[in-house]
This record gives C-alpha cells, sequence and structure tokens, in this order.
C-alpha cells in the first residue's frame, strides 16, 4: 500500500522548535520531490517547503530561515524542522509528492498530489 505518514506535531511554545517525519511506504521516496504544506482552520492551504530528488530545496517565504527540509533515504523519510515556532504556525501539517523528480509541478499550490498523508497537528501557544 502506498502512503505516507506524518508524525511529530504536538504543542509547542512560541520560540520553540519542533521536528515533523514524514515517513513513506510502499514506494521509494527518494526519487521524487516531497513536499510539506499546512492549513489552519478557515484558512487556504500555504505551501511551506519542496525538496527534490536531488536535495535541492524551496521554501515559502513566511518559513525561510526559520524551517528547513531534509531527507533521510536510508530511512525513507523527509523532515521538517520547525525552529522559532510562532503562535501563527499552529495548523495541521501535510506531506505530499505528486511523484516527479522536481518541486515544480507540486509546490507551492500542492494541487497536484498523488500520495497525501493524514497530517499531524502543530500547536504553538504558551
Amino acid at each position: 500500500q502506498v502512503q505516507l505518514v506524518e508524525s511529530g506535531g504536538g504543542l509547542v511554545q512560541p520560540g520553540g522548535s519542533l521536528r515533523l517525519s514524514c515517513a513513506a511506504s510502499g514506494f521509494t521516496l527518494s526519487y521524487y520531490a516531497v513536499g510539506w504544506f499546512r492549513q489552519a482552520p478557515g484558512a487556504e492551504r500555504e505551501g511551506l517547503s519542496c525538496i527534490n530528488s536531488r536535495l535541492n530545496t524551496l521554501y515559502g517565504d513566511s518559513v525561510k530561515g526559520r524551517f528547513t527540509i531534509s531527507r533521510d533515504n536510508t530511512k525513507n523519510t523527509v523532515y521538517l524542522e520547525m525552529n522559532n515556532v510562532r503562535p501563527e504556525d499552529t495548523a495541521i501539517y501535510y506531506c505530499a509528492t505528486d511523484r516527479r523528480t522536481i518541486c515544480d509541478y507540486i509546490f507551492p499550490a500542492f494541487t497536484n498530489v498523488e500520495v497525501l498523508g493524514q497530517g499531524t497537528r502543530v500547536n504553538v501557544s504558551s
């Protein structure tokens, strides 16, 4: 079964850090570009970051310099390291891939998703 599973969400204080994981099963994630987006209640989907098969990365303006995307191909997993988080980072975070090698088609809109995780909730609050 082809799937992505996110984990690592939770409650974090403003200024703190969190690392989200996106583990793939049923297919080899390293072949493809993988991205993260989030959706807060009542808000539109916001593309955060993408990493392609050559480890090139893209970031949205709201997270540039604070979030870092990476991948561990030995674990078939992509990560999103979140630093200096803010209350406005509160949302459900999703990872996704369109099973292409580059980010150009999936980031930042994430409308051409082929495999999507179930999401992990992040709550930034003191």
